[in-house]
């Protein structure tokens, strides 16, 4: 079948570049609506992507919108990446909270600026939801944005959506184990359940032989080792290997090394992530291992300046004259990854098996049902079916389970614009020290982005 492809966010337009790499890499003839309410954002994900269809000579047409109803009628596949308020929305979710004493190395997910972020991100989620539901009930519906749990679970709670979250999380935590257990990535094998940004990762094993006390033994030398100044500094991802900026030693992941230790499985995608799930350890200045969060270890600001100053070249390359750069046609890591292979997948019925978040329908013995979790999906022609896997030791699934509660109470306070259902959800999150510092803060967010919250 010829696909349509629409792209809600396609300002995004790393994202959008490495999918539409990867459709040119399938030979797919196809239709891409590029969808975004910034015009100029859009124009550069407009030109990039023209480029990029040209110097192929592709069967792929392009059109942009800015409304996204004008373009989902006739959609087979809807594929979401939207940030409302974009990266300078984002830098308040992180800024405010550290004026409270509460510091962030990513704020997208957890922590105060996980629960900013979702109040305006998921009133606008559940509106394209219903807009799929009317203009294309029949297309696959993907999400990208974060935070993926709580968005994920709103849709399905306040609609009837058949919504899938994708993040290459996991994936990039399994190569990294790999190379720690000296096992190659091809050949290990293992089941991960929990939320995104924390999915456990248990009953690793090569062929019939289990890798667990190997895992084990492999975090304890690690933390027997001196950690090295500079190596709890800024990740990046390089096909199978993690990678400092340059005149740093290779960064560690002390914390994740802990916690599976005391938990009895590993936590993907690692220390950037993790740690926002574990606020009382990790959130407040100086505690992650006498460094801060966001500053010092993982900083914020770099990954702003590095957002921004990638857009700021993809616009250069989107005016200039002439050919685009080879690296846009190159495959390289990144969130869009595996899209284009499930829904050649789930076309086929190819029976492949991949990282998503669904309901939970039973699949996972010992957490709540209807909860969406990051786990194992095979791809079939009647969509992406969850696998039973076996059941989370009792503390991992508790951490879960706790998590759980936060997301209910935050996907109500965004739908009904509830102030004191937001406090509750700063108080839930575990970061605040008191009610009155949650009140503060919650406050202080509002006061920030009321432009994006209608309802309060």
């Amino acid at each position: 079948m010829r696909e349509k492809i629409v792209m809600i966010g396609a300002g995004s337009a790393m994202f959008t570049c490495g999918l539409l790499g990867d459709l040119l890499r399938k030979g797919w003839p196809a239709e891409v609506a590029l969808v975004d309410i910034d015009p100029s954002a859009l124009e550069v994900a407009e030109r990039l992507a023209r480029k990029m269809v040209a110097a192929h000579n592709a069967p792929v047409t392009i059109s942009a919108h800015t409304d996204r109803r004008t373009a989902l009628p006739g959609a087979t596949a809807v594929i979401c990446t939207i940030g409302v308020g974009g990266r300078r929305a984002w830098e308040q979710d992180v800024f405010i909270p550290r004026k409270h004493g509460i510091f962030q190395p990513v704020g997208d997910t957890a922590l105060p600026g996980g629960t900013s972020r979702a109040m305006r991100m998921i009133p606008v989620m559940v509106a394209v939801a219903q807009d799929v539901l009317e203009l294309c009930p029949e297309a696959l519906f993907f999400n990208y944005s974060n935070p993926m749990a709580a968005i994920c679970r709103a849709v399905r709670k306040y609609t009837p959506a058949n919504m899938v979250g994708l993040c290459h999380g996991v994936t990039e935590a399994a190569h990294f184990l790999a190379e720690q257990l000296n096992v190659p990535f091809a050949e290990l094998e293992y089941t991960a359940v929990g939320l995104n940004h924390l999915t456990w990762i248990i009953q690793p094993r090569q062929g019939r032989t289990d890798l667990t006390e190997h895992l084990f033994d492999t975090c304890r030398a690690g933390l027997a080792e001196p950690l090295a100044e500079g190596a709890l500094g800024e990740l990046f991802l390089a096909r199978g290997s993690w990678e400092a900026l340059p005149g740093e030693q290779p960064p560690r992941h002390p914390a994740t090394l802990e916690l599976t230790l005391q938990f009895g499985a590993f936590p993907a995608p690692m220390d950037r992530h993790i740690t926002e799930f574990f606020p009382s350890m990790f959130s407040r200045e100086g505690t992650y291992y006498g460094k801060t969060l966001g500053t010092e270890a993982f900083s914020f600001e770099r990954t702003i300046a590095k957002g921004d100053n990638e857009f700021e070249a993809m616009r250069e390359e989107a005016v200039a004259a002439g050919p685009l750069s080879a690296h846009y046609f190159e495959r390289f890591s990144g969130e869009h990854e595996q899209v284009m292979d499930i829904i050649e997948s789930l076309r086929t019925g190819n029976g492949r098996v991949y990282s998503a978040n669904v309901p939970n329908t039973g699949q996972a013995p010992n957490l709540p049902p209807d909860a969406v979790l990051e786990c194992p999906c095979r791809a079939t022609t009647k969509g992406m079916e969850p696998l039973k896997v076996a059941a989370l030791p009792s503390g991992a699934a508790g951490v879960i389970a706790q998590r759980l509660a936060w997301i209910e109470t935050l996907a109500e306070a965004a739908m009904e614009g509830s102030r004191d259902k937001f406090i509750q959800a700063l108080i839930l999150d575990g970061a605040v020290k008191s009610p009155s510092e949650a009140t503060a803060l919650a406050d202080d967010l509002l006061q920030a982005h009321k432009e994006y919250l209608p309802k309060i």
